[in-house]
């Protein structure tokens, strides 16, 4: 990871000058138009490393992401036994151990989500105990229904978050595991990438209310199809699915951009009324994060498609909307920024589980939208924001240890010149290179 940026430290931009550090935020002076290309999915690349440990041989990502998020799932990886060479910027050669094993001086886990839930799972099948920890913060990630489901395959867990250490023991006959997944659709991704491996396969039900970021999960389910793994889903319930035992097969792949990240530049266009080009945006993706097309157009932006880009160009004006974000909850942040900006009221609706994410993202966006005198209801699934699109005053914004706070901070200051953050570097999550990439894009 390059120790510059995403350091806390002044970014020197390409495009203008040093326009973005930990205290300051860029200022668009002008229509934000320009073209960005940006780094791979978080999302894909963990699942892919994850399946690349359990598959029968070895296989080859690239585009993978390097980021915070990412060098710790790397790390957690090569710590219960997994050979991962960096062949190149984004190529990762990955070479499964034949038996892995425990990690007893623990395996950190950050803030990272993915490392947290999709890491255990693959612990259970060592022969001996590892230790998991994180940032302080991890302490209040929900980890219950994960932690539960490995108890009903067999393995002994002392707590219900992290630390933890979880000792592998005989796994159970024919399981079949039932968890309450509302919290996180993580905890069911986390026990299908297994269920493969496991001596009988695996049949998983989750219970309780609808499971959030659907489309994370059907992700899963995809990349483990496209290794070979047989995967029944139950037609008579949606939230059950019967993981076939059997191998894992090796599988090159190249992972697809971020388009959770790419929201926030082209948030720079539609609040701008410029015009912002993503390169590389696939034709077809289950990444929820594509849903960023759908909220701005919405709110009065025109969206076009090349043949491997979409630009997003801003209206006079944004329009408050009404939007159920549940299936794309990361985006909660950056269309709070944009329903700030809009004319009319914005409801953002089914994000309730994000009070679990790295910091509780509601009450924070209620903090902050207050600072600068939006008017903001926070109710227990989303917020209600009246937007204030000639407020012009600087504010100084929190960003939680959140990376997605800091995207919020990033639009909400294109607007509001002197509008500062406590904390970029925690941008380095899962995007680096964000404050070079702004850097570039607003000053040009």
């Amino acid at each position: 990871m390059p120790s510059d940026e995403g350091s806390g430290r002044r970014q020197e931009g390409t495009a203008g000058g040093d326009v973005l550090t930990a205290d300051s935020l860029a200022t668009a002076a002008t229509a934000v138009r320009g073209n960005v290309e940006v780094p791979g999915s978080k999302s894909e690349t963990n699942r892919a490393l994850v399946l690349s440990a359990l598959a029968s041989g070895p296989s080859t990502l690239t585009g993978a992401l390097k980021s915070r998020d990412c060098t710790l799932m790397v790390n957690a990886l090569r710590a219960l036994g997994t050979v991962i060479e960096e062949l190149g910027p984004g190529e990762l050669r990955i070479t499964p151990p034949e038996q892995f094993h425990g990690a007893p001086d623990g395996i950190n886990c950050g803030l990272a989500g993915t490392v947290m839930r999709f890491v255990p799972p693959m612990a259970a099948l060592a022969a001996t105990p590892t230790l998991f920890f994180g940032d302080p913060q991890a302490t209040n990630r929900p980890m219950s229904g994960l932690l539960d489901g490995l108890r009903q395959l067999g393995a002994r867990i002392e707590g219900d978050s992290l630390p933890f250490v979880l000792s592998p023991g005989p796994f159970v006959n024919n399981p079949d595991v039932t968890v309450d997944s509302s919290a996180s659709s993580q905890f069911l991704s986390g026990l299908l990438l297994v269920g493969a491996r496991l001596p009988s396969g695996l049949r998983l039900r989750h219970i309780g209310e609808s499971v959030p970021s659907r489309p994370h999960l059907e992700m899963t389910l995809a990349m483990l199809r496209s290794r070979g793994v047989l995967v029944d889903d139950d037609e008579a319930d949606a939230f059950s699915w019967r993981v076939h035992a059997g191998p894992i097969m090796p599988l090159d792949l190249r992972v697809e951009p971020d388009l959770t990240n790419a929201a926030v530049f082209l948030a720079a266009g539609a609040v701008t009324g410029g015009s912002v080009t993503v390169s590389g945006w696939p034709e077809s993706t289950l990444q929820p994060g594509e849903q960023i097309l759908n909220v701005v157009e919405r709110m009065g932006c025109t969206t076009a498609r090349g043949p491997e880009s979409v630009t997003v160009t801003g209206p006079d004006r944004l329009q408050g909307i009404d939007i159920d974000l549940h299936s794309a909850s990361e985006l909660t942040p950056v269309v709070a920024a944009l329903a700030a900006q809009a004319e009319g009221t914005t409801r953002i609706r089914g994000v309730a589980h994000i009070r679990g994410h790295e910091t509780d993202r509601l009450t924070a966006l209620r903090n902050e939208l207050q600072k600068m005198d939006v008017t903001v209801i926070e109710h227990d699934d989303g917020l209600e924001i009246a937007g204030r699109p000639e407020a012009r005053t600087p504010v100084a914004l929190s960003s939680y240890a959140d990376h997605r706070m800091v995207h919020f901070a990033a639009v909400i200051a294109l607007t509001r010149p002197g509008t500062t953050v406590d904390d970029v570097s925690c941008v380095s999550k899962t995007m680096p290179d964000f404050p070079k990439l702004w850097n570039c894009l607003v000053a040009a």
